[in-house]
């Protein structure tokens, strides 16, 4: 019986939906201890047109952006490009209104980003895996 994928979002969401539990994840995550004081503040992108989150979760903790895409149970090769929109849309959240093309620059957090995979099909513990390599190799066009 296939599991139901939308209740482990679900589920997996509301175990970390306190700021207390995402500073223990993330320093479980960054091998760091954080007080107990350091603010953590819960940005996940919600969609209007759905009334559901586009991402499962997403904070900023210790001047980073941590955006902690979904729980996945697959492996998904399109993860870069995913969190590339994510993080766009993250930023144009936590930015408001700020001005762009004013000539002061703006400062915004650095982003971390996260896959925590559950599935059953074979994957390392760590992977880093790179927007660079989505992009399609160009090199030969134009030669013959």
């Amino acid at each position: 019986m296939p599991s139901n994928t939308k209740y482990k979002d679900s589920v997996f969401s509301l175990l970390f939906s306190k700021p207390e539990l995402l500073r223990e994840l993330y320093g479980a995550l960054e091998g760091v201890d954080l007080p107990e004081d350091v603010p953590v503040t819960i940005n996940t992108l919600q969609d209007v047109l759905f009334m559901d989150r586009i991402n499962d979760i997403s904070f900023e903790i210790d001047g980073k952006l941590i955006v902690l895409l979904e729980h996945q149970s697959t492996v998904n090769p399109n993860l870069p490009l995913r969190m590339l929109m994510y993080i766009a849309r993250l930023y144009e959240k936590t930015l408001g209104e700020r001005n762009l093309y004013a000539r002061r620059l703006l400062h915004i957090p650095r982003p971390v980003f996260y896959v925590l995979y559950n599935g059953k099909e074979e994957f390392p513990d760590r992977k880093e895996l790179k927007l660079s390599s989505m992009f399609e190799d160009t090199s030969m066009l134009g030669k013959h």
